[in-house]
């Protein structure tokens, strides 16, 4: 099964940008598709964006307009990038595969982004 390494994240002010990475053991060509997910103190971990082995993309309200995730096959990553942080933004992110059953795969440590001025 490939594990995903998720990192990029840190310390940025309110309106700054920040791009995440998601990169793979191994070929993510025939994965189904690849979310960022992010858990904030207290809430519980929801969906940002995804996108398929098409290259279809989805995202949710927070993150439309905002955020873009992409995906470099030759590189066996995910990109997550993430424009005019708010300090609601502020989470651990996380990225994981999402079969056609749209089950997950296992979680890794996340990567921790902080928007405080």
């Amino acid at each position: 099964q490939v594990q995903l390494v998720e990192s990029g994240g840190g310390l940025v002010q309110p309106g700054g940008s920040l791009r995440l990475s998601c990169t793979a053991s191994g070929s993510i060509v025939n994965i189904y598709a690849v979310g960022w997910y992010r858990r904030a103190p207290g809430k519980l971990r929801e969906l940002v964006a995804a996108i398929n082995n098409e290259g279809t993309t989805n995202y949710n309200d927070s993150g439309k307009g905002r955020f873009t995730i992409s995906r470099d096959n030759t590189k066996n990553t995910v990109y997550l990038q993430m424009n005019s942080l708010e300090p609601e933004d502020t989470a651990v992110y996380y990225c994981n595969t999402i079969s056609s059953d749209l089950k997950n795969g296992a979680w890794g440590q996340g990567t921790q982004v902080t928007v405080s001025s």
